[in-house]
């Protein structure tokens, strides 16, 4: 599959879409992301649902007019946030068996239903809605996993049958939002394809891999990826959520995968750790090597006086423009400038990476 047809355009696969979890990639604005050849954004309804507020946004014109973004858009479900704030601290909310409420710090709550999931997702105008689902991590124990998928393929089918009555009555000539599931299981081969085959019963325009891609060790679970990837639709896209470093991104590639996001690229950048690929020239770039890429640490003392670019393979704004020596100064007097250039950088290394992958493919 080379093409995803969405309301906002056409996503060339395989590609990368960079976290805008409030509604923002932090130190960047949407021309610096066209100009680093960003094709679309991940969003999450949780977040946006408490500030700014769903409803508030559909006011706005959705998210698309709200934050001058005229291309594709995927908002994540929520459903990451039901394991990172409420299984890993119970007392921030309750997981029952249609909703999940969660206690906010002024001590109000917010109920998110399967339905409601969806419903948000239509105030924010997403191109590709998620499913609401019960995210694990890959060592959870047996039962945790079996509610998982059984919470998972019941959520799924509330938000398909919302998704459809949204649909039936708002009939316009467009293109209408694409709506994926996300495949629970966690390391067990079984239950993945339990889940899988009750999902593509549901039906669904693609679907994704759900929970922790990684162990505890900060291994990619490759195994289940891959087995995982098999028992998806061939003829629909395959998302890898939270996938990730630039390694990671070309193996679950080679399986099948050809829609990724992550953090890692805007985050490191933000922490001084630049990616920079290990090659004479971009044709020349070769990801069967181990190290086809490596981190630069533009804290470090030797860039004091470095009047190189980030990258020479690089043509983007910060490469283009400035030295090393330059973003060096400015990280250490943290001036916001540098926030942007090296986000900027990061970003433009992962798309180049993903048009290196399609030329290989």
């Amino acid at each position: 599959m080379k093409y995803l047809h969405t309301k906002h355009g056409v996503l060339r696969l395989p590609a990368f879409l960079p976290d805008a979890t409030r509604g923002v990639v932090r130190s960047v604005d949407s021309q610096d992301l066209k100009r680093c050849g960003v094709q679309g954004l991940v969003i999450n309804t949780y977040h946006l649902m408490l500030k700014p507020g769903a409803k508030l946004l559909r006011q706005m014109g959705g998210c698309h007019a709200y934050m001058n973004w005229d291309m594709p858009i995927l908002s994540d479900s929520g459903g990451f946030q039901i394991f990172s704030l409420i299984r890993q601290h119970p007392k921030l909310g309750t997981i029952r068996e249609n909703k999940v409420i969660f206690k906010l710090s002024d001590g109000k709550k917010k109920i998110l239903t399967p339905e409601k999931c969806i419903q948000m997702q239509f105030y924010l105008g997403s191109d590709i809605m998620m499913c609401l689902d019960y995210c694990t991590h890959s060592e959870d124990t047996s039962a945790i996993q079996l509610e998982s998928v059984n919470r998972t393929i019941s959520w799924a089918k509330l938000c398909k049958a919302e998704y459809d009555k949204h649909i039936s009555q708002n009939l316009k000539n467009e293109q209408r939002a694409l709506i994926f599931a996300i495949i629970q299981g966690g390391n067990d081969k079984k239950l993945r394809k339990l889940c899988a085959d009750s999902l593509k019963s549901i039906g669904f325009d693609g679907y994704g891999f759900g929970g922790w891609p990684i162990d505890s060790k900060g291994n990619l679970l490759e195994d289940i990826l891959g087995y995982t990837a098999e028992i998806m639709p061939t003829d629909l896209p395959k998302y890898a959520l939270g996938v990730g470093k630039p390694e990671n991104i070309v193996t679950c590639a080679k399986m099948g995968y050809n829609l990724f996001d992550c953090v890692i690229p805007t985050r490191d950048a933000r922490h001084r750790r630049l990616y920079v690929f290990n090659a004479d020239d971009l044709e020349s770039v070769d990801l069967s090597r181990d190290d086809f890429y490596r981190c630069l640490y533009i804290q470090d003392k030797e860039h004091i006086k470095d009047s190189n670019p980030v990258s020479s393979l690089c043509d983007c704004l910060c490469c283009n423009n400035y030295s090393r020596a330059y973003l060096h100064y400015l990280f250490k007097i943290k001036d916001t400038l540098a926030y942007r250039l090296a986000t900027i950088h990061n970003l433009h290394f992962y798309m180049n990476l993903l048009e290196i992958i399609k030329r290989e493919a």
